[in-house]
């Protein structure tokens, strides 16, 4: 009897140490709001919007301990719209992410499956579109450098290594998967950043070969590119620096395509294909930001970005010029309003406007919106 009962405690004792050493996270976020456009399709427009600043999602994140320093780890996030329940990035059920792999404390992580590239990874925290100061409404025109991360990789494997006195690197691969069409629709990216106390600077690379090609649907990237184009390559670098509760920053990025044919709905944000006669295209930005906190609770943050491109023969310059305000309700819920007004000049009769994304684009060369919303984190 004796003998019955240590071993249940003993095995109690393991199964305890054991689960201890393994953690599973449910989390999301829950972005809604009323947003007002000044000329969309030629009218002024009401309407409901998930995701103005982040996008709704929810997901499982997960980590085991296999010892000396080596974890198993996982993420499952999904996306989604709350206004009416349905699953975003095209109907995937983990569209956001979805990935796993071995993460050591010495040498980095190594991950594969559905996951951000290397400009969103470093790039993307020093422009207010990639972070909860601007977000989804704050990207670039057609959100061409995918700082707000338009496009997720498919099918990729990506090395992050561990934070070495401020340095972080980091580099991925997505397969195009088709026999006998190894570079047909594949990804490869890079990316570095430098912290030093209230200073950090960032850079990024990424390129992708017949990106978005129906040929190839189940590569690297399908279905939620704003570019059909044989080939896209993205550069670019970001710095910024805190004064105590202040944060300024400059992030430069530009953007390349060849053997370009449209700008699809999900850069438009129209439903409405662009299609293009011209196979080169170029989009270069430029973007100036700031952001203050005026107590623990209540934060400022503002931004300007020019827009340089050339499409189809013309040269459109696009101005614009960001604004947030967002009070925190308790650690978890804040309330937002912000708003944003973009210009360009030099369409030349192109079949584009001023495009605030993900909200949709004007009828004619400027557009203004404002949102008011609410973010409840879990």
């Amino acid at each position: 009897m004796k003998k019955t009962l240590m071993v249940a405690a003993l095995t109690g004792v393991f199964a305890t140490a054991a689960h201890a050493q393994s953690s599973v996270t449910l989390y999301g976020l829950i972005d809604a709001g009323i947003t007002y456009t000044n000329n969309q399709n030629g009218h002024s427009n009401w309407k409901e919007t998930s995701g103005s600043v982040n996008g709704s999602r929810w997901g499982l994140r997960g980590a085991e301990d296999l010892g000396g320093g080596l974890k198993a780890i996982f993420t499952l996030e999904n996306g989604f719209n709350i206004n009416n329940g349905t699953l975003g990035q095209g109907g995937r059920e983990f569209g956001r992410q979805a990935f796993v792999g071995l993460s050591s404390d010495q040498f980095g992580a190594v991950t594969l499956g559905r996951q951000y590239d290397s400009v969103v990874d470093y790039l993307g925290p020093l422009a207010l579109t990639g972070t909860q100061y601007g977000g989804t409404q704050f990207a670039h025109p057609f959100d061409n450098d995918n700082l707000d991360n338009t496009f997720r990789v498919n099918n990729s494997i990506k090395y992050t290594s561990a934070n070495y006195a401020g340095f972080k690197l980091g580099a991925q691969y997505g397969f195009s998967n088709a026999a006998g069409g190894f570079s047909n629709n594949r990804e490869y990216s890079v990316g570095a950043s430098y912290n030093y106390g209230p200073l950090n600077v960032a850079a990024a690379y990424l390129q992708l070969n017949n990106g978005n090609n129906p040929l190839q649907a189940n590569g690297a990237v399908a279905g939620d590119a704003p570019f059909i184009a044989g080939r896209q390559r993205i550069f670019g670098g970001g710095i910024s620096y805190a004064f105590g509760p202040a944060t300024v920053g400059f992030v430069f990025t530009q953007t390349m395509l060849d053997d370009a044919s449209a700008i699809a709905p999900n850069g438009t944000q129209n439903g409405t294909t662009q299609t293009l006669s011209d196979g080169h295209v170029r989009f270069t930005n430029y973007e100036v930001n700031g952001r203050y906190n005026l107590t623990p609770a209540l934060s400022l943050a503002a931004n300007y970005t020019y827009t340089n491109s050339r499409i189809d023969g013309v040269s459109p310059k696009w101005h614009q010029v960001d604004l947030q305000t967002a009070y925190a309700l308790s650690k978890r819920t804040d309330v937002y309003l912000q708003g944003e007004y973009q210009h360009v000049i030099g369409l030349d009769g192109a079949p584009l406007g001023a495009t605030i994304n993900g909200v949709g684009m004007s009828s004619s060369s400027n557009v203004v919106s404002a949102t008011v919303g609410v973010r409840h984190r879990f």
